[in-house]
């Protein structure tokens, strides 16, 4: 625990925390802001920095938002609080008229009764946003708090765009705040040639500019602008004083309806474009902002999701099969009472879906991980075993090849009569059939009790504008792990669109996908999903080396024209 946590809330005024939330990854939270949002009973923010904290709250905290329209863009920390209150499943509750009330007042009124509030901001409290003000009017009102520092966007938008604000030189770096700045201010910075940072909007970099060429600064001076920057919506403009107006209206980016949206824009020689073609890490990830249909359900895509998330991708969770109980349970329960009275030798999990079914029938039965004690355990790959070990069992055997029934097969012992005193193996698995895992089992002196666990059926049809998306094009890419995923997805949301890139586990998922009239793009060296993820980071990888040979922007497959043909190619 962090040495500045305070003892509990008072009975009376609680304990406000004022917490940077950086600005926009959510990777950039401190430790100690995890640890506040974790005994948090109230939140309190703007509709986008809940996004980014609310994954470290714990569950059934009350929520305040702080802007009535989330699609309103204004400056962090500005805007008349709107008291929306929301409750741990995200479902809006009645509220009294109190919106008018300004922040202070409502994280003061948060607070009484001896709760604990988190009063989220972007950035950082003390450099991004007006806190002051309210920790004042705590102060005033007797309501202890405290500070937790953010990643501040002055600092942290220049790092993912790749502009260090300083080097060996130690120049002199400058913040100003375009919407307050006083004319002396930019005489100052006008009159420096040190690093100067902006906070401004897109539709006000012109102007930002034009005031500091007109304090002095030399119109060739390099500038960056960079927007929704340190997330993967992040995009950098490299111009100069006299050329970043030009350069906006070349890149279409003005005039436009979004012109309102915040930007940092960094001023001097450290932001020259040969610099940041070096220095620029983050958005030249192999996969930059691509949006990554996954067909499969979070919890079964959650590390291939991280790993996406790594190449700079956007995955999109959408599962093509629901999960269902077998029409006839008792196949299975006399199987899960033959494992305490000592049936079975072996038991053989080949998805996590299995696990979870199991696991689901021992806990109605009152049972726990311990009824496994003297059965040998065995997990088709890493993702299952890592269910296994979260139920409480350390597999005796997992591949140490391929991640399938025949990798398994290879490892599986032969049934020994000296050393095992039972010959029979307990295989929990979905209505689709095991034959290649039965039979190999079968051919190494095994019996098995074949047990349908669970049923898998199409799942339902993913909301309307994800299923516009995939046949329009919105997609950058799909992952298909299986045959099924390819059915399933085409039958519940429509065919792929020919600009989505196709990255298939194996040849017969590839046959399956160019039976639907499908090309594929990307095929896994080996049965693997964190392999396919690798396959389609090179793929991406490569083809934006091919853009920048051949000077052209880099793009991502849905920014193409529509309907524009693809050449093919396979990694």
């Amino acid at each position: 625990m962090s040495p500045t946590a305070l003892p509990a809330a008072g009975p009376e005024h609680g304990h406000v925390t004022f917490l940077g939330a950086g600005p926009g990854d959510p990777g950039l939270l401190t430790l100690r802001a995890v640890e506040a949002l974790s005994h948090a009973d109230v939140l309190i923010a703007e509709h986008e920095v809940l996004d980014v904290i609310r994954t470290h709250a714990r569950q059934g905290v009350s929520v305040v938002q702080t802007d009535a329209d989330p699609s309103s863009v204004s400056p962090p920390g500005t805007g008349t609080p709107q008291l929306t209150v929301v409750d741990g499943t995200s479902t809006p509750a009645a509220v009294p008229a109190a919106a008018a009330r300004d922040a202070a007042h409502l994280v003061m009124e948060a607070a009484r009764g001896g709760r604990r509030v988190v009063r989220a901001v972007s950035g950082d409290p003390g450099l991004d946003t007006y806190a002051a003000e309210e920790m004042l009017a705590c102060a005033a009102a007797g309501v202890p708090f405290e500070v937790v520092p953010g990643v501040a966007a002055v600092v942290g938008v220049p790092a993912y765009a790749g502009v260090p604000l300083r080097d060996a030189e130690g120049a002199d770096v400058r913040f100003v705040d375009a919407r307050t700045a006083s004319d002396r201010c930019w005489t100052e910075v006008g009159a420096s040639d040190g690093t100067v940072v902006v906070s401004t909007t897109l539709d006000s970099v012109a102007a930002a500019a034009g005031e500091l060429v007109s304090a002095g600064r030399k119109p060739d001076t390099p500038l960056t602008v960079t927007v929704a920057g340190t997330t993967t919506r992040q995009r950098t403009w490299t111009a100069t004083l006299g050329t970043i107006a030009q350069t906006l209206k070349q890149a279409k980016v003005l005039p436009s309806p979004d012109g309102g949206r915040p930007v940092i824009a960094v001023v001097g020689e450290r932001s020259a474009a040969a610099r940041r073609d070096q220095l620029s890490w983050f958005e030249s990830k192999p996969l930059f902002g691509w949006k990554v249909l996954v067909p499969r359900t979070k919890e079964q895509a959650a590390s291939l999701s991280d790993q996406l998330r790594s190449y700079g991708a956007v995955p999109h969770e959408v599962p093509t099969i629901a999960v269902e109980p077998p029409r006839t349970p008792q196949q299975m329960e006399r199987a899960v009472k033959g494992l305490v009275t000592g049936r079975y030798e072996w038991i053989a999990f080949t998805s996590v879906n299995a696990v979870k079914a199991v696991r689901e029938k021992f806990e109605e039965y009152g049972l726990d991980a311990r009824a496994f004690a003297g059965i040998k355990v065995a997990a088709v790959g890493e993702q299952t075993a890592k269910a296994l070990v979260a139920f409480g069992v350390k597999p005796d055997l997992v591949p140490s090849g391929d991640q399938s029934a025949a990798g398994l097969l290879e490892d599986w012992p032969p049934y020994d009569p000296v050393f095992d005193p039972i010959d029979r193996v307990f295989l929990p698995r979905a209505d689709i059939a095991t034959e290649t895992l039965v039979a190999g089992l079968i051919e190494l002196g095994w019996e098995v009790d074949d047990v349908t666990a669970y049923r898998t059926v199409r799942a339902s049809p993913p909301p309307a504008e994800t299923r516009e998306a995939i046949k329009g094009g919105g997609f950058d890419a799909v992952l298909f792990t299986s045959s099924s995923t390819v059915r399933n997805l085409v039958g519940i949301a429509g065919k792929p669109h020919n600009v989505t890139v196709i990255a298939c586990i194996g040849p017969a998922t590839a046959k399956t996908a160019e039976e639907h009239g499908l090309r594929v793009d990307v095929m896994a060296p080996e049965p693997s999903v964190h392999k396919l993820a690798e396959a389609l980071a090179d793929f991406g990888m490569k083809r934006r080396a091919a853009a920048l040979e051949a000077g052209d922007p880099v793009t991502r497959p849905s920014e193409r024209r529509p309907g524009a043909r693809r050449r093919r190619s396979t990694t």
